[in-house]
């Protein structure tokens, strides 16, 4: 991850006071933010998924086109902005940036694109630190201070996901119907999946799941493994220890990569599960502190925002260059 070019007359006399854009584009949502240059909200604007892969490239664009626009028009502007930085779900390769800069470039005067996951950095210090990122799926990153960069997992609901609303959802399913069919312990997860899915017995799960089961659908099912574990589930907290256990190795391997100069590790924490499943962020913390030098921890329930605020940081660190002694 590396800063936008930034040259100083693309931020003087803009068409409007400077306003700042921050982008979460997944495959389901985008949300688009805009900030002003004292970091307050001045907008957001909704509209659907943003990956291409899965969308196509017209489609997603036209989603975030529209987000974009609903944002500044809540700003009372329109583009560009000053500076975006705008993470995008399936940007994972140098061929993804080159395929869509180019239709991002009227959106500011300068764009940041990276995959959505890495917008959980901007939280971070100048972006210095491990991320990781437990929703549907899961995927731990990072960026040490000399710009290198890592990351671990995100290898999809086949290959990965480890530790993610998905694996979790699954697992459940799984453990339930051992429980059923008495390859397995007594587990309440079974009646519990039938009663939030509305279904009559053990056997309906295979037309629900089969022949294709949605993704989001079954990681939907992961708070309900944890009330489960809440409630002394043997079997559902042992679902959520080791997923626990999986995103901690994801975030180790990350840390373990990269050089911080103190030896102290940053760390920021997106995504559904570790922002709203506080026993399950708090097992995850236990064991980065062991495993770890932990440094600050960001909880990041706002990415598009965290990100329009660092992109307000970038001009800032930008101008701050160009006026300098000897520039």
């Amino acid at each position: 991850m590396s800063d936008p070019t930034l040259a100083l007359r693309d931020l003087v006399a803009p068409p409007h006071p400077p306003l700042f854009l921050g982008v979460d584009g997944g495959g389901t949502k985008t949300l688009a933010v805009v900030v002003d240059a004292a970091g307050r909200e001045r907008g957001r604007g909704m509209a659907g998924g943003a990956n291409y892969n899965a969308l196509g490239l017209d489609a997603a664009l036209a989603n975030l086109h529209a987000a974009v626009r609903a944002a500044l028009a809540a700003a009372q502007a329109t583009p560009p902005a000053a500076i975006a930085w705008i993470g995008l779900a399936g940007v994972d390769r140098a061929a993804d940036r080159a395929l869509l800069l180019p239709h991002l470039a009227p959106l500011a005067r300068a764009v940041h694109l990276s995959n959505d996951a890495e917008l959980a950095l901007s939280a971070l210090p100048a972006g210095v630190g491990v991320a990781l990122i437990a929703g549907t799926g899961s995927i731990a990153l990072g960026r040490d201070p000399a710009g290198v960069t890592a990351r671990a997992g995100g290898w999809g609901h086949i290959l990965g996901d480890e530790g993610s609303g998905y694996d979790i959802g699954r697992r459940a399913l799984q453990a339930a119907l051992r429980a059923s069919d008495g390859r397995g312990p007594t587990s309440s997860l079974l009646p519990r999946i039938l009663a939030r899915w509305e279904l009559p017995t053990a056997d309906a799960l295979l037309n629900r799941v089969y022949p294709a089961g949605d993704k989001a659908d079954i990681a939907a099912l992961a708070p309900l493994v944890l009330d489960a574990a809440a409630d002394g589930d043997a079997a559902a907290r042992a679902i959520i220890r080791r997923a626990a256990a999986e995103l901690a190795v994801a975030a180790s391997a990350v840390a373990r990569a990269l050089t911080f100069h103190d030896g102290r590790v940053p760390l920021a924490l997106g995504g559904a599960l570790l922002v709203h499943a506080v026993p399950l962020r708090e097992e995850v913390l236990r064991r980065l502190r062991r495993a770890l030098d932990l440094g600050p921890v960001a909880v990041v329930d706002q990415p598009a925002w965290s990100a329009a605020r660092a992109a307000r940081e970038m001009a800032a660190a930008s101008l701050a260059r160009s006026v300098s002694p000897g520039s």
